[in-house]
């Protein structure tokens, strides 16, 4: 990496958590890195220059791009890391809700890929990294509509792999089992709530917290990222931790009806 010109990353949802993290990371690893917030940051913090954006609004994230490059002028690594949570059975959340929750999570998405790819493909160049989970690969009760839009970006970024290689552009899925982060600080809560499932979403929320407690930290995931950011001959997917690693042989290799019971048992629900 050329010290005196290093490579340009931008990384949503960067205030804290895996994004900080990440952001941190990038910075370690060389590139001069641009960190977006919802609400207003410190400009500067730690050589991070940070930025205010909403991923769900198209001219915020515009607006957001437009300044990077004006300074820079160019973008070679975006990491879309903004994104919420919604727990809940799926019948508990309203079509609007889920609206909300895709709006972040899968058009956020496509907003900031949309405003970088003219960029990346001027240079013929550029890497994009899209944060999934391992909820973008099994099912997860009581978060189906969260889960729903994880795998949904995985079939984006996929898809759209295949697309813009030809112009010397790479995407890229990182897919983190459950991390040490703020339980509550991303999360939404079911906005139609029912008596039937009231006993089993306290249950989970509980379960939910305990894994959180002894989950990966954070630095698991953005070190994933960096060396998906510079390997030379980039993969498709990028497991971050162990459980992200086991998860996905089981899902592979483990036949439909065991993984199945496999699923419940984890979740503490009957056979």
């Amino acid at each position: 990496m050329n010290k005196a010109n290093p490579r340009v990353a931008l990384v949503t949802g960067a205030s804290s958590g895996i994004g900080r993290a990440t952001a941190k990371a990038l910075q370690k690893a060389g590139f001069r890195v641009f960190g977006t917030s919802r609400r207003a940051a410190a400009k500067n913090s730690d050589g991070i220059t940070m930025l205010t954006c909403d991923v769900t609004d198209d001219a915020s994230v515009a607006a957001m791009v437009e300044a990077v490059l004006a300074e820079t002028g160019r973008v070679d690594l975006v990491v879309n890391n903004a994104g919420i949570g919604l727990i809940g059975a799926a019948e508990e959340s309203s079509v609007a809700q889920a609206q909300r929750l895709f709006d972040v999570n899968v058009f956020g998405v496509a907003r900031v890929v949309n405003a970088v790819l003219p960029i990346m493909r001027s240079q013929m160049s550029g890497r994009i990294i899209n944060m999934s989970s391992i909820l973008g690969l099994i099912p997860s009760p009581f978060n189906a509509f969260y889960s729903a839009t994880k795998h949904a970006v995985e079939g984006y970024s996929e898809s759209l792999d295949h697309e813009v290689r030809p112009y010397g552009i790479r995407v890229v899925l990182v897919e983190p089992g459950v991390t040490r982060t703020a339980f509550e600080e991303n999360l939404t809560r079911a906005d139609m709530p029912l008596p039937t499932y009231a006993a089993e979403r306290t249950r989970m929320e509980r379960l939910m917290r305990q894994w959180v407690e002894t989950g990966d930290a954070p630095q698991v995931v953005a070190d994933t990222v960096a060396k998906a950011a510079t390997d030379a001959a980039p993969k498709l997917r990028y497991a971050a931790g162990k459980q992200s690693r086991q998860v996905g042989a089981l899902r592979r290799f483990v036949p439909a009806s065991a993984f199945d019971k496999s699923v419940r048992k984890h979740n503490g629900l009957p056979d």
